[in-house]
């Protein structure tokens, strides 16, 4: 699987901006970015595994006191094959090798489910519960290195 940036601008993203399927997902990434800011490689991506779109994975803006939020999703068609479990790989790798004093976490919602399952499957322990302005009570992770 390989990580495919989403830029700053519509403009620099002229494959992605022509699939009707990626625009709002597009969009919103853009939008996030006049929000926290474009700071490669604490931006977002779409995932490719072979020629397909089968995800997508950010990195929630720049670190903050040491500290990153990672984000993931695998597209509905691709679910339950392991993807997600390999884009939060993907995503810690990425931030290691460019800080590997970096704090990792995520967030997810106050249940087990998928996205708990995939976190404990790559080295992640719950630290909590926090509030999350857009997402209310919700649970954090942090990666264990």
């Amino acid at each position: 699987m390989e990580l495919i940036p989403i830029y700053e601008f519509i403009e620099e993203n002229p494959e992605l901006a022509d699939d009707p399927a990626l625009k709002e997902s597009l969009t919103m990434s853009i939008d996030f970015y006049k929000k926290v800011g474009y700071t490669p490689p604490w931006i977002c991506y779409y995932v490719r595994r072979g020629g397909e779109l089968v995800g997508c994975a950010g990195i929630k803006g720049k670190p903050v006191n040491g500290t990153i939020e990672i984000a993931y999703g695998t597209f509905e068609q691709f679910q339950n094959q392991g993807i997600g479990t390999g884009i939060c790989k993907i995503l810690v790798d990425l931030s290691l090798k460019t800080d590997s004093s970096i704090r990792i976490t995520a967030r997810t919602l106050a249940e087990n489910n998928f996205s708990t399952k995939i976190l404990k499957k790559n080295k992640f322990k719950f630290v909590g519960d926090v509030y999350d302005p857009e997402d209310g009570n919700v649970w954090e992770w942090e990666y264990q290195k």
